[in-house]
């Protein structure tokens, strides 16, 4: 006698970490992957002796230059005490400084130092690494096509 077919409702189910709990099978397949990517992404920085998050504010610097510290708490979209926390492990490692803003003087303006100009390209390079093994397997137009889809939720999500 044939086993059980998947229309008979008595096929394997997925497993546990597979099927959400109530619904939502999209969003919990993006929980999960966001948490993998993080983990990764956290393995590659601790090599430079970043946490995931501080890179990002990194970059900010990078591509803008100095920066009121109110700003990139706009531009990263995070809490205040959490950016102020990160600018305060990030100065104490050495790669940024604060100092007041030269044309306001309750502004406190962040840079990064020698050491953190020098960070660049390695970070560049965990992103690339990341990025490898996030798509690892995925055709040029499977990944065009999930970077389609996912700017497609992020606007979803945005607008909601």
């Amino acid at each position: 006698m044939p086993g059980p077919t998947p229309q008979s409702g008595t096929a394997a189910s997925p497993a546990p970490s597979a099927r959400p709990a109530c619904g939502g099978q999209v969003s919990h397949a993006l929980a999960r992957v966001a948490r993998s990517h993080r983990t990764t992404a956290g393995h590659l920085l601790r090599r430079l002796g970043l946490y995931p998050g501080q890179e990002l504010l990194m970059m900010r610097l990078w591509e803008a230059g100095p920066q009121r510290q109110s700003e990139l708490i706009k531009l990263m979209e995070l809490d205040p005490s959490t950016v102020t926390r990160m600018v305060q492990r990030l100065e104490q490692a050495g790669l940024i400084t604060r100092c007041a803003h030269p044309g306001d003087r309750r502004a406190v303006l962040i840079e990064t130092t020698p050491a953190g100009e020098a960070l660049r390209e390695e970070v560049e390079q965990v992103w690339r690494d990341l990025e490898e093994r996030t798509v690892a397997g995925l055709t040029e137009a499977d990944r065009a096509e999930l970077s389609r889809l996912l700017s497609l939720l992020e606007r979803n999500l945005a607008t909601g």
